[in-house]
């Protein structure tokens, strides 16, 4: 079967390096440090921001620290390396899987987001929806690959 959009099954494996740099680099920058790296300070150009509380700056060199953008930046490419790889024997089974999989995820990000909507507030609410960037790729690799560990135990008993 020919799918679209999906990459070698080899990329899996540098994707699966992403994600385990990035929550690795979290652990460490928030429950190690309770911070940000200060290795990671530097200038950088920035279409628009601000340095702490200051004002907003157009097309501009702003100094910041880069934590948080390296961490976000590996999860997103890890995963999306991980979501959009073919399995080993890709086929239409796997297809459906992956449809279901993304569906169920795509649905329950936003049922959270509602009930983030109707119940946080304040700058918990900033937080909780900082979180909910990665909320659809995370639910979505787990609930793909949880299908395909239950098809796979299953054809196993069998």
């Amino acid at each position: 079967m020919k799918t679209k959009f999906l990459l070698p099954n080899s990329f899996k494996k540098i994707g699966w390096i992403f994600v385990l740099a990035a929550i690795l680099l979290w652990l460490y920058s928030h429950l190690i440090l309770d911070n940000e790296m200060r290795l990671l300070e530097t200038d950088v150009f920035a279409i628009i921001g601000s340095e702490d509380f200051s004002e907003t700056r157009y097309f501009s060199i702003l100094h910041t620290n880069l934590t948080n953008t390296l961490i976000g930046t590996f999860f997103i490419v890890g995963g999306l390396l991980v979501v959009f790889s073919k399995e080993p024997s890709e086929d239409e089974f796997i297809s459906q899987l992956r449809l279901e999989a993304f569906q169920w995820s795509v649905l329950i990000n936003y049922i959270l987001l509602l009930l983030s909507f109707l119940f946080v507030y304040g700058i918990d609410f900033l937080t909780i929806m900082l979180y909910n960037i990665f909320t659809t790729l995370i639910l979505l690799i787990f609930r793909f690959h949880f299908l395909l560990w239950k098809f796979q135990h299953l054809e196993y008993e069998k």
